[in-house]
């Protein structure tokens, strides 16, 4: 796992946060992971520590926890498909005010308003839609990429 500052040489256009979310692309920690979720457990950890170490209350970091597992199983298993040659990058910057996380793939993306309501009688079956729906619910914000293969996320300390 590579680990360093982020600076805007280094991300694309689609890797810096969108208005609104509070942060600098150069506040940002940038992590580089190999395509499995065993290897997404590390972004994920020290996001979570520090969520802890800036006073988040536990049923936030609770909600935080499933937000980001489902993105990173998403970039891992749906955007990069499950391709060993291929990488997820996780991006954040967590402060006592909020916590700002980015996770890329590699893959060609999706269109999230194409992905059917799991809420509706006809959906209620279908596996997919339900990890989306609760990133939204848990987060403050989730945002996509216009190319759909990186998805911002904030949540607020409130």
């Amino acid at each position: 796992m590579r680990s360093r500052p982020s600076d805007s040489a280094d991300i694309g256009v689609s890797h810096h946060p969108p208005s609104g979310f509070g942060v600098r692309p150069q506040e940002l920690t940038r992590l580089v992971a190999p395509n499995t979720l065993r290897a997404a457990k590390e972004p994920e950890e020290r996001i979570l520590t520090a969520l802890r170490n800036n006073g988040f209350r536990d049923e936030i970091i609770f909600g935080v926890k499933l937000a980001l597992e489902e993105a990173l199983t998403n970039a891992v298993k749906h955007g990069n498909r499950g391709d060993a040659s291929k990488h997820i990058t996780v991006s954040y910057a967590v402060t006592p005010e909020r916590a700002v996380i980015m996770v890329a793939d590699e893959g060609p993306g999706f269109a999230p308003d194409c992905v059917p309501d799991p809420t509706l009688d006809e959906n209620l079956e279908r596996p997919c839609g339900r990890g989306l729906m609760l990133m939204r619910a848990y987060m403050t914000r989730v945002e996509y990429s216009e190319t759909g293969n990186c998805v911002w996320m904030l949540r607020e300390n409130r």
